[in-house]
C-alpha cells in the first residue's frame, strides 16, 4: 500500500524548483525571466554566481536522489522504482508548483542515476565533467552524457526496464536541449 505513494511523492519532490527557491532566498531575479529563462543551475550561475548555482545544482540532484533512495529502502519493485525515477525527472521538467514550466533536467537525471546505482551515477557525472573540462560548454556536456547514459546503465545495472527508462530520459534531455544544439551548430553557444 505504501509503495503506491512513492510515485506521486517522487513527482512532488521533482516539482520543487531549486533554482526559483534559491534565487528568491538570495534576492536574485527569477531565473525563468532572466538569462536563458531556464530554471536550472547553469542559468542561476549566469544571474547569481557560483554559490547560487552550486546550491541549485545540489537541490536539483537531491530531489532526484532522495525519492529513489526512499523507494529502494522500502523495497520497491523494479517497476515501481523506474516509475519513481521517471516521476522525479518529469517533476523537474513539469513542476506542479511552478506552472508546469521547469528546467532541462540534467542535475535531476544525475540524482536519479546515482540513486539507482552509485557507480552508474559516478559514470554519468564523470562523463559530464570530462566533456566540460575539454569543451567548457555545459549544454554540450549534458548532451554527450545523455548519449552515453543508456550504455552505462545497460552495462552497470543490466536491467532492460531500467535501461529503457534511462534511454527515454536521454531522449527527453536531448529534446530539451534542441535550442542548444542549434546554437552549437551555428557557433553561438556560450
Amino acid at each position: 500500500m505504501i509503495e503506491g505513494w512513492l510515485v506521486p511523492l517522487a513527482y512532488l519532490f521533482g516539482s520543487v524548483s531549486s533554482a526559483v527557491i534559491v534565487c528568491r532566498l538570495m534576492g536574485l531575479p527569477d531565473p525563468r525571466g532572466e538569462g536563458s529563462g531556464n530554471p536550472g543551475a547553469t542559468n542561476v550561475m549566469r544571474i547569481g554566481g557560483k554559490k547560487a548555482a552550486a546550491i541549485t545544482l545540489a537541490g536539483d540532484a537531491l530531489k532526484g536522489l532522495l525519492p529513489v533512495v526512499l523507494a529502494r529502502l522500502m523495497g520497491a519493485s523494479e517497476f515501481v522504482l523506474v516509475l519513481v525515477v521517471l516521476a522525479a525527472f518529469l517533476g523537474h521538467l513539469y513542476p506542479i508548483f511552478f506552472g508546469f514550466k521547469g528546467g532541462k533536467g540534467v542535475a535531476t537525471a544525475f540524482g536519479v542515476s546515482l540513486g539507482v546505482n552509485w557507480i552508474f551515477g559516478l559514470a554519468v557525472l564523470g562523463t559530464w565533467l570530462l566533456v566540460y573540462k575539454l569543451g567548457k560548454i555545459s549544454s554540450l556536456s549534458a548532451m554527450v552524457t545523455a548519449v552515453f547514459t543508456p550504455f552505462y546503465v545497460w552495462f552497470l545495472v543490466g536491467s532492460p526496464l531500467v535501461t529503457g527508462v534511462f534511454g527515454l530520459i536521454s531522449v527527453v534531455l536531448l529534446w530539451r536541449h534542441r535550442s542548444n544544439i542549434k546554437k552549437l551548430l551555428e557557433g553561438r553557444e556560450d
